[in-house]
């Protein structure tokens, strides 16, 4: 609204046209929305199409990792790089490897590095980065079949590409605000009957400080218990519900688009990887429902001491921290993760998309047990 005044002026009339100043909100919309306009990376904004994707069908999963255990050298991909490890077992920051260029081969012997170590942190990715969609997907597909997630974002055209986004104004995140706190440890898309394996991750833009990922390795967190226990544990199995994260959108947040129907499925609460063999602690707070076969507070006692197992084990943590062209891999088999929202009231951009492949149905380490529900 404008209001129009005249006056005269040594004898001639003058018009002037008064606007109100806009409030601080309103100019923080007007920067966010012009800052996009010139953001180098939207045309990989957040879309919610309103396509809807039948239920996912069983598939056979060659690990590609498995393939590199036969090369004379498994970690030839590294000769060149330097290599650092983040901590004794979890997690490897490298520098001097082009991604972008890896071939079949060493893509393979990435594969395995990834299951060994759990959690690899490349720098210097910008190629990769910049490389596209379509690069995305063409990257993705050598290590399994990639993920439609049913809930998230994705860049027009490329519904494989899950996004992470938050700025001053919006969030298109799986985000609850009535915690204390925005650590939720999770594997990924834990309820499908194949969730993902190798996972490749990247930040576009990302807050100045602030914004980290945790992960843990659910194989040390599961050696730390007695051998007793553990043994228990390889006899249960339990409940992975996508339906919590469906009513989110379906609630309107996210971007309000469920494109798969939710689904749940029962998983051996500790699995054995394909490819080393390790054991590794399967449940996360995020997605686990209950164990089958125990009656409720048997099933939750033990949940609940599992989940705080995992939030209070700093030794087997690793934490990183996001620098520009940084590209991380993780095997979501044994590791479990968790995005540090500390960065919200600043207002600043954190935007991020995921390549998904998927994996094998959880191989139970006890064999034999039964995984019907």
């Amino acid at each position: 609204m404008s209001t129009t005044i005249t006056q005269l002026v040594e004898s001639n009339p003058v018009t002037l046209t008064l606007r109100p100043q806009p409030t601080e909100e309103k100019k923080e919309e007007q920067e966010e929305q012009g800052s996009l306009g010139s953001y180098r990376y939207a045309h990989l904004l957040p879309h919610f199409s309103t396509d809807h994707y039948p239920p996912l069908t069983p598939f056979e999963h060659i690990d590609a990792g498995s393939r590199a255990l036969s090369h004379p050298n498994p970690r030839a991909f590294l000769d060149n790089a330097e290599v650092i490890e983040l901590t004794p077992n979890l997690g490897s920051e490298v520098r001097g490897v082009n991604l972008a260029q890896l071939d079949g081969t060493g893509r393979d012997q990435l594969a395995l590095e990834v299951a060994r170590r759990g959690l690899v942190v490349f720098r210097d990715q910008q190629d990769f980065i910049d490389s596209g969609p379509e690069f995305y997907r063409q990257w993705g597909s050598h290590f399994g079949r990639l993920h439609i997630h049913p809930t998230s974002g994705h860049p027009t055209g490329y519904p494989e590409i899950h996004l992470v986004y938050r700025d001053r104004n919006s969030s298109f995140n799986f985000e609850v605000d009535d915690s204390i706190t925005s650590t939720v440890w999770h594997s990924d898309v834990s309820y499908e009957l194949q969730p993902p394996g190798l996972t490749t991750f990247f930040l576009l833009a990302q807050p100045a400080t602030g914004g980290d990922t945790m992960f843990t390795s659910q194989v040390s967190t599961l050696k730390k218990l007695s051998p007793q226990f553990i043994a228990f544990l390889r006899t249960l199995k339990a409940v992975h519900s996508g339906v919590e994260q469906a009513n989110f959108s379906r609630s309107g947040r996210r971007g309000g688009t469920v494109r798969r129907d939710p689904v749940e499925h029962v998983h051996p609460v500790v699995r054995r990887h394909p490819v080393t063999g390790e054991e590794a602690l399967y449940v996360n707070r995020q997605f686990t429902r209950r164990i089958v076969g125990l009656k409720r507070e048997e099933s939750e006692t033990i949940l609940k001491f599992l989940y705080d197992h995992i939030d209070k084990s700093a030794d087997n943590q690793a934490r990183v921290k996001w620098q520009p062209n940084t590209v991380v891999l993780w095997d979501n088999r044994i590791t479990a993760h968790s995005a540090i929202v500390d960065f919200k009231d600043r207002g600043e951009r954190r935007h991020g998309a995921r390549i998904t492949p998927q994996a094998e149905r959880p191989i139970p380490a006890l064999e034999g047990l039964d995984l019907s529900a």
